[in-house]
């Protein structure tokens, strides 16, 4: 038993319905409906009763719903009374994916010290599987995460919106095209890319197809090496082409929903050092940054390199 089911169970109580229940939580039905009966054999009793056609609540459901609430509550109380004792201490861990925020960090960090003056920000790795739970867990402070739309209990401020690419390897008749459409790729071998939020999916159309098999990619760093080493084909976003390049790989233009990339912080956090990041964020949004280039990369010497 872990907060995750506690928080499913009171959410399936509201909803009684289990396909609206996971969307809320942007899980698979089947994961979502898995850990309900997970849960149930732990406790021994039923929660809920199904049929095909209505979801409802049993008595002993009930009594553990009211306890769930209960010690949500509590649960929330003590991350936010641990992040106000980090707060005094002025640090703010900052969870990033992939790139981040690329050529618009400094715009953002600057913003974050000018607005809480001596705050000291700490970095902490994210991957697709966690990068939004570790913002609503309080694992981070802030996350710099993949943009897909609104979710439930956080704050999304989005900043930086980049063209997607195909990854190819360097060898492959593609990685001289100058644009792709999912038609020139949809039967290719597609790096198969982990994610909670079933959105991904839908954003990574073209990836859909193609015999996505193999071990799943979880860190978008990994994707340019992924690539050159299995001969797939990986999605990302055109910045990673100043930031994570390969020797062996090129970056085509593919049609499709871009690479959006926001701040998120949770929705009850109302500390002076968030507030400061929002503001940031805001700022950041409507920065201009330098040119991004979307044409494949031929120089077999770029690197990944941050600056």
């Amino acid at each position: 038993m872990d907060v995750d089911v506690l928080r499913y169970v009171v959410t399936l109580s509201e909803e009684l319905h289990f396909g609206r229940s996971a969307a809320r939580h942007y899980v698979a039905e089947g994961h979502f409906g898995r850990r309900i009966r997970r849960l149930e054999r732990e406790l021994g009793v039923r929660l809920f009763d199904r049929t095909t056609r209505r979801v409802s609540v049993t008595p002993a459901g009930a009594r553990v719903i009211a306890h769930a609430r209960t010690t949500l509550a509590s649960f929330d109380s003590l991350v936010e009374a641990v992040r106000g004792v980090e707060a005094d201490g002025q640090v703010l861990r900052v969870g990033v994916l992939g790139f981040g925020v690329a050529h618009r960090w400094r715009t953002l960090v600057s913003g974050i010290a000018a607005a809480a003056p001596g705050v000291r920000i700490e970095y902490e790795e994210l991957d697709l599987m966690d990068q939004y739970d570790a913002v609503r867990s309080g694992d981070v402070d802030v996350g710099l995460v993949h943009h897909l739309g609104g979710l439930d209990g956080l704050v999304m401020q989005p900043v930086l919106s980049t063209p997607r690419v195909a990854v190819v390897p360097r060898t492959s008749p593609l990685a001289d095209a100058d644009r792709l459409v999912e038609a020139d790729v949809a039967d290719l071998p597609w790096l198969p890319m982990a994610g909670a939020d079933p959105r991904l999916a839908e954003w990574a159309a073209a990836g859909r197809q193609g015999g996505r098999t193999g071990q799943v990619i979880r860190r978008p760093a990994a994707i340019p090496t992924a690539v050159a080493t299995s001969g797939r084909i990986g999605l990302h976003g055109a910045v990673a082409v100043r930031y994570c390049s390969h020797p062996e790989v090129a970056f085509v233009p593919l049609e499709g929903a871009p690479v959006d990339v926001a701040v998120a912080t949770g929705g009850h956090d109302d500390r002076p050092v968030i507030r400061a990041v929002r503001a940031a964020a805001e700022a950041t949004a409507g920065a201009r940054g330098p040119g991004i280039t979307t044409d494949p990369i031929h120089d077999p010497g770029a690197a990944c390199v941050l600056d």
